[in-house]
């Protein structure tokens, strides 16, 4: 075997840190995570794709509890505002779902990408420009990845302003915040997306989402 060849194992492996993947915000442990991890984690973001090899993302890891409750501040009053666009059964649906674990991870993650570098000299970009934060996404799907494979749970905190993040995180204002990640040890990975076992939303079908030469065609 090569070995830029995968074996069987190795690629169902990959599969599987894929499929087992989730977005976790109630099952964490105290546990911190070495940093011999915490680096391999944030090499697996470096390594992430990225258009014209611009590498556009620096992260932000935060351990200081401090920091941390004031983020948590921040999400609680977003998050009660968030909750008004909802009423009934939605409404009740929303304020039982956990959204967060800023506090209860060991550590937290915020990906900012700079939108302004000339790295890759404009490679990829000229039109369109929104590939330098795609290239950021790429590598909050790493490091989601490669802490599965570490056994590591991560929760993506959306329901943040951006700017007030940024505030707090002292963040130079040309920087465009993309991710807020809660990190740590997990006691379970659930079977199933938490939003779909507690019937927020269904997961959709394959064949609903991919088309053959144009939109809209289907496989015969």
């Amino acid at each position: 075997m090569n070995d830029w060849t995968f074996s069987e194992a190795e690629r169902a492996a990959v599969y599987r840190a894929i499929h087992t993947r989730r977005d976790i915000r109630s099952t964490f442990l105290p546990q911190p995570i070495p940093d011999a991890i915490l680096w391999r984690l944030l090499g697996a973001a470096a390594a992430a794709p990225s258009v014209g090899f611009m590498q556009p993302t620096e992260i932000i890891v935060i351990r200081d509890a401090e920091v941390r409750r004031q983020i948590h501040a921040h999400f609680e009053s977003v998050n009660r505002a968030a909750a008004e666009v909802y009423t009934d059964a939605d409404r009740r649906a929303y304020d039982a779902l956990k959204l967060a674990a800023i506090i209860e991870t060991p550590l937290n993650l915020c990906f900012t990408c700079d939108t302004t570098t000339q790295r890759g000299r404009g490679l990829g970009r000229q039109t369109m420009p929104e590939t330098a934060v795609f290239s950021t996404v790429c590598a909050v799907q790493n490091v989601w990845l490669a802490a599965r494979a570490e056994n590591i749970g991560v929760g993506w905190v959306s329901i943040l302003e951006p700017e007030t993040v940024k505030t707090r995180l002292d963040i130079p204002a040309h920087l465009t915040l993309v991710a807020y990640l809660c990190v740590g040890y997990v006691s379970e990975f659930p079977a199933q997306p938490e939003l779909e076992t507690k019937g927020w939303e269904h997961a959709r079908d394959l064949t609903e989402m991919v088309y053959f030469d144009r939109y809209g065609v289907r496989q015969p």
